[in-house]
């Protein structure tokens, strides 16, 4: 089998039938966008040499976040409908010319290595092969609402991804089909007279289309995930000279700053400590000791991402985490939805995942005297058994 191979993951589009503000392959799914699943599978795939991504530059930042830290080509710009998108992203892989490519939707989060390799080794006996299901559903036309015919579903097929080519092949066929309206790549590959050979698809490699498309998908990372872990945080924070503090990441004016090596925010600190926990990894001084100058005044962001990663590096998600702030000012509840927001965005989470509260010590204690305040925080983490 031929190692000059490059994926090419298509994430141009905007999702309109999911609906949101976000492209339905940012949106977060297990704790990373549901485009750095397949992403991540095809860059450990030892047959494949690299992996670009087309997308569309309104969504760069989005895309930096998908993508942060894997070795991928620089990302394409896309055109206004999929196809264009391909042939742009093959274009881009003239001066590459690898023998082949793989064509793979970026909403595809369940790409298996094995359908990788059988893609693959088909395309030593023919010019282009896809990963399909037989259609066993009976089929349907209608018209207003009213069955005018029954299909016959012999030798239907259910098309998935990637699709995989020979490249000068493909990139001509394309070139060829330029202002066309074809389905896929397949079909466009067929327009050229190329055998398309099938391979055995999987059904957990579907398409996220729709709201319940992404519900499913979390369930079955969720049904692989049976370990589930608690863990918990406690941290404390003094009052001291300045104008304003950090708190679950978010800088609130104040007649103080609270007294810290880092930005000492004491809800992000409390809250690393508790992700930390679930997967017995110590405490944020293990990691980030205050002995270590580099650690001066950094913000605490960069500590709970850091705890996110080791879970993430240990095949488990964070299902939901919840931060208490014990103290009599400042008033928690005015910033409570930016701090929400901001957790979750650290965390790739959807912000129902995240709690903030407040309380008080009914003036008793430190906190009632106003010398500081205090977070409490506990996480809940899914790992493998």
């Amino acid at each position: 089998m031929t190692t000059n191979c490059i994926a090419l993951v298509v994430a141009a589009g905007r999702g309109t039938r999911f609906g949101g503000a976000m492209p339905k392959q940012y949106l977060p799914l297990a704790g990373k966008p549901v485009l750095r699943h397949s992403l991540e599978t095809l860059t450990r795939h030892a047959g494949i040499d690299r992996v670009g991504v087309v997308f569309n530059p309104d969504d760069a930042a989005l895309y930096d976040t998908a993508a942060a830290g894997l070795d991928l080509l620089p990302p394409v710009a896309g055109g206004a409908a999929r196809q264009d998108s391909v042939r742009l992203g093959l274009e881009s892989l003239v001066d590459l010319a690898p023998n082949r490519v793989l064509i793979h939707d970026a909403a595809r989060p369940f790409l298996a290595a094995s359908t990788i390799d059988d893609v693959m080794g088909a395309l030593d006996q023919s010019p282009a092969a896809i990963p399909a299901l037989p259609l066993l559903d009976t089929v349907k036309r209608g018209a207003n609402g009213v069955i005018t015919e029954t299909l016959d579903r012999t030798n239907l097929w259910r098309a998935q991804t990637p699709q995989g080519f020979r490249y000068a092949d493909i990139l001509g066929a394309h070139r060829d089909a330029k202002g066309l309206d074809l389905p896929d790549d397949a079909a466009i590959a067929e327009r050229a007279g190329m055998a398309v050979k099938l391979i055995a698809g999987s059904e957990a490699n579907f398409k996220v289309t729709t709201e319940d498309d992404l519900r499913e998908a979390e369930h079955r990372i969720a049904a692989g995930l049976g370990d589930i872990r608690t863990g918990q945080g406690f941290d404390v924070h003094a009052f001291g000279p300045g104008d304003h503090l950090f708190l679950c990441g978010v800088e609130i004016p104040h007649d103080h700053s609270l007294v810290g090596h880092s930005d000492a925010d004491a809800g992000l600190h409390a809250l690393t400590d508790a992700i930390l926990g679930c997967i017995g990894a110590g405490d944020i001084g293990v990691h980030f000791p205050p002995s270590d100058p580099q650690w001066r005044g950094a913000p605490s962001h960069r500590f709970l991402s850091r705890a996110a990663d080791l879970v993430r590096a240990r095949g488990g998600v964070i299902a939901h985490v919840d931060v208490t702030i014990v103290c009599e000012r400042p008033k928690v509840g005015p910033h409570r939805a930016a701090m929400v927001s901001r957790i979750a965005e650290i965390l790739g989470l959807d912000q129902g995942r995240v709690s903030v509260k407040a309380t008080t010590t009914e003036r008793l204690g430190f906190t009632g005297r106003g010398e500081g305040l205090a977070a409490q925080a506990i996480a809940t983490v899914r790992l493998p058994l």
